[in-house]
């Protein structure tokens, strides 16, 4: 697809499975692809053989889908600019070509996430680290989407949030396909709260199935866990209505319950008794809840916002509490209302 005569050139900073699924959905539309792998031997194989053999493998990538090891050249004249990287590495990524984005295009951020020492939701990174000039352009893609399926084509419907409605209606124009529909919300509060927490209560639904628990305790995780995210983005100024949509429940719904999770992977073998440093040892991929259960816990405490499944799984993940311990004290928790 083109503007006139001009086929748009859009940047893809970060060839991980998520980032290489939305640059197949934009180069399959016919625009102008490159992105940008931190590993040299991730772009090549792309290059060479058309694949992401290591994050995405099984997947044909179109011819005009390009990869590159220089971060510059992938935002070079972009018009829109895609930034899909790990939440605790976006800093520096961002921060490091900051000064080579381009005015006026749009940069969205598909990562999801708080970052550690900071409590940084990745709007508020992003915003610390790039110009003043380019903080209109920056839009907040989330929702429930698994790359897997979003290359294979697969109907899928997903939010883009931000400040400035025309951008985001921009956007909205540039990646939206026929199985790929996309809603425009200004709420970036809840979209990016709920992006970061679902992580964090995957890992304790996938707990539930590794301890073989049934679909009683695994909808109780769910509808306690959504309870919990809204109170935290409710204290960052976010709209309760949104956690109730496509970034919020729709999200947590796909991360607790779908096979292609990682979060929820973790949590199953950690249920299943596997240590932590086995789970990852096995991982190509980062499960973002596992870094995200210090973020969520500490911002939690800050704000004086009350999660206990959060704080459950971050009891077994960094104080080594025993995952049957914690089931049984969420449990014997003070009964209280629901609302």
């Amino acid at each position: 697809m083109s503007t006139g005569n001009q086929v748009l050139k859009i940047g893809v900073i970060g060839a991980g499975s998520w980032g290489t699924a939305l640059a197949k959905l934009l180069a399959d539309q016919g625009r102008d692809v490159l992105i940008w792998s931190y590993e040299a031997e991730v772009a090549r194989q792309i290059n060479d053989s058309h694949e992401n053999l290591k994050y995405l493998p099984g997947v044909p990538l179109p011819a005009n889908l390009r990869a590159t090891n220089d971060i510059e050249a992938c935002v070079y004249k972009a018009d829109c600019i895609l930034q899909v990287n790990p939440s605790h590495v976006v800093r520096n990524v961002m921060g490091g070509v900051a000064k080579r984005l381009p005015d006026h295009a749009p940069i969205v951020s598909a990562s999801k996430g708080i970052e550690n020492d900071s409590l940084m939701t990745m709007s508020e990174v992003l915003e610390d680290v790039l110009p003043e000039r380019l903080h209109p352009y920056l839009v907040y893609l989330s929702g429930p989407s698994f790359a897997r399926e979003v290359a294979e084509g697969m109907p899928t419907a997903v939010t883009l949030a931000a400040h400035m409605e025309r951008v985001a209606k921009r956007v909205q124009g540039i990646i939206h396909t026929p199985f790929f529909r996309t809603y425009i919300s200004n709420d970036v509060a809840g979209v990016e709260v709920a992006g970061a927490c679902k992580n964090v209560i995957a890992i304790a639904a996938g707990a539930v199935d590794g301890m073989g628990f049934g679909h009683n305790t695994k909808a109780t995780v769910i509808t306690r866990g959504i309870a919990e995210i809204s109170r935290l983005a409710s204290a960052k100024g976010a709209n309760p209505l949104t956690l109730m949509g496509l970034s919020g429940l729709g999200d947590l719904v796909l991360t607790c319950t779908g096979h292609l999770s990682r979060n929820r992977g973790v949590g199953q073998r950690l249920g299943k008794g596997d240590t932590l440093e086995q789970v990852l040892g096995d991982m190509t991929m980062v499960a973002e809840g596992v870094k995200n259960a210090r973020s969520v816990h500490d911002l939690a405490a800050r704000l004086g916002v009350e999660m206990p499944i959060s704080d459950a799984v971050y009891s077994v993940i960094y104080e080594k509490k025993d995952i049957q311990q914690a089931i049984i004290d969420l449990m014997a928790r003070q009964m209280k209302r629901e609302h």
